[in-house]
């Protein structure tokens, strides 16, 4: 077996010699389409620069006829009305299961940095908690134990387009999705079985059912390998690409026997749809904060999803309140509160069977409103939506009627995407800024629009007009601000000024690198 391990050896429970046979496997059996999809992905881009705009794929199919209904679902993902979300960490994972969630979402994508360290403890962490033997005890004395009942269990892999450096097969490195999902399906999927759950996954960043083909494909093989039957792994699919809300349907088809229904991504969603149209001047988006789930392009995408996963028997979850509670600022929270609760009532209202949140002290909010609907059902998929049609040029709406490009906006764009990456370069890749629980997808919209403003000529409603000086002179400004703040000693060491570089390498360079993960990714240790 040509597979070399170049990260530190000392994760001998996860990299056995069965499990890295087992992904090497699946890895020489799978890579080369991964690779051919992404390909596709940068030749589909050439397209959308001349003009071209997607549609919904067109001719009769399987996919769009007949009655078909996806796996009905499994006992512990029946009722998911609040599902919480965080990396791989020890303490946060046991405060997430604990959390009083239905659904604990254990995160290798955006919301982690992908160090060696993080990703291989974090297959540790996962293996513990599946026993329930998980445990910490912090420096300060406090103890973290599973309580007696906990959230059911669900892991995010990294996106088809990451690779993992430090595991090679036949000398090339192993795609960081097949990695993560081959580790934790080889060393828990029986367990889980055994204790009566199952191998759950959320699958980001897919932008066609071709794509979604491929992880169907995947499980498939998985399951026979280890001998499980076919059908036991369940996936949600977050729509978080424009594209993939053009094929939402041919993406349930293709993961039918294994689907657990679709999630509004909003967050990469939105930036999904300026780096697909950012050459475009009539795409362009507002400042981050008045692109709302009101708005006609989010709010057209996720009314069809509800449509398309309830048509088909699917569980249609809403996206994520990222707000983080202050512990010393009771006026925040009372504001955040109540815009928590408008976007919750409106997802509930709309028809989806769960949401997601960011903070523990959020799932009471958040299950009382889903209450409120469900009552004691325990999803709402049997309601139709017979009213809401396909309609490509509404999915493609970005008015907002008196959004501004402002100051502000820019600002806070350049001052939230250094935090971010100085954060996600330190190994963290959930980070508190402002009250609000910023990840990869919020970081890409802060630096796509940056791009996008920058390259399409934009002056602010101030009169400034977006350029790479414009860009430069807040980097600097904010940085100087960051030293006064933080101190000399944190600001040495937290990575700030490599976050800058980095920065002004993804929003102001010529070419539109495709994920700012990517040449992050050769920074991280």
């Amino acid at each position: 077996m040509a597979i070399e391990i170049l990260g530190s050896p000392r994760y001998d429970e996860i990299l056995t010699e069965d499990a890295l046979s087992f992904v090497a496997d699946i890895h020489r059996r799978f890579d080369q389409r991964r690779l051919d999809l992404l390909a596709a992905r940068r030749e589909l881009q050439k397209r959308f620069d001349s003009g071209i705009r997607p549609e919904f794929l067109s001719g009769a199919s399987e996919a769009r006829s007949g009655d078909w209904q996806v796996a009905a679902p499994t006992a512990d993902l029946l009722d998911r009305r609040v599902e919480i979300t965080g990396p791989v960490e020890r303490k946060m994972m046991i405060n997430a299961l604990n959390s009083g969630a239905r659904v604990f979402m254990a995160d290798f994508e955006d919301s982690a940095s992908p160090t060696w360290e993080n990703m291989m403890t974090g297959q540790s962490n996962l293996k513990d908690a599946v026993r329930g033997t998980i445990e910490f005890d912090a420096p300060d004395g406090r103890q973290y134990r599973l309580n007696d009942e906990v959230a059911t269990l669900m892991v995010r892999p990294r996106g088809w387009h990451l690779v993992e450096r430090h595991v090679l097969v036949d000398g090339q490195a192993i795609s960081g999705s097949l990695l993560d999902f081959g580790l934790y399906f080889f060393h828990n999927a029986a367990e889980l079985i055994q204790r009566g759950s199952g191998p759950y996954f959320y699958l980001p960043k897919l932008e066609s059912h071709l794509e979604a083909r491929l992880w169907n494909d995947v499980f498939v093989a998985a399951q026979e390998l280890l001998g499980i039957p076919v059908g036991t792994i369940r996936a949600t699919v977050l729509i978080e690409t424009i594209l993939a809300a053009f094929e939402m349907e041919e993406i349930l088809y293709e993961l039918r026997d294994h689907s657990a229904g679709l999630n509004a991504g909003r967050w990469d969603y939105q930036f999904s749809l300026i780096k697909k149209f950012r050459n475009r001047p009539e795409m362009l988006l507002p400042d981050r904060a008045q692109v709302t789930m009101k708005v006609p392009f989010m709010k057209t995408y996720t009314e069809l999803l509800i449509k398309t996963c309830h048509k088909r028997g699917a569980h249609a979850m809403g996206g994520m309140a990222a707000f983080i509670p202050s512990r010393r600022d009771e006026e925040i929270n009372k504001k955040a509160f109540a815009k928590v609760r408008e976007d919750k009532e409106l997802e509930s209202r709309n028809g989806h069977d769960g949401t997601w949140v960011a903070h523990p002290d959020l799932v009471a909010l958040a299950t009382e409103v889903f209450d409120e609907v469900l009552g004691d059902n325990p999803n709402q998929i049997e309601r139709q939506c017979d009213d809401v049609v396909e309609d490509a040029d509404a999915l493609l709406d970005v008015s907002v009627p008196g959004s501004t490009i402002t100051d502000g906006g820019v600002r806070m764009n350049v001052d939230v995407a250094i935090q971010y990456l100085a954060s996600w370069l330190r190994g963290n890749g959930a980070a508190g800024i402002y009250n609000l629980m910023e990840d990869a997808a919020t970081a890409e919209i802060s630096r796509s629009q940056l791009w996008q403003w920058l390259h399409n000529d934009v002056t602010t409603v101030e009169g400034t007009p977006i350029t790479a000086a414009t860009i430069h002179q807040i980097a600097d400004e904010e940085l100087d601000r960051m030293k006064r703040e933080f101190g000399d000693d944190n600001y040495a060491n937290g990575r700030f000024e490599e976050a800058r570089k980095l920065l002004e390498e993804v929003a102001v360079s010529d070419e539109f690198p495709e994920f700012l993960t990517l040449p992050a990714y050769e920074l991280l240790g």
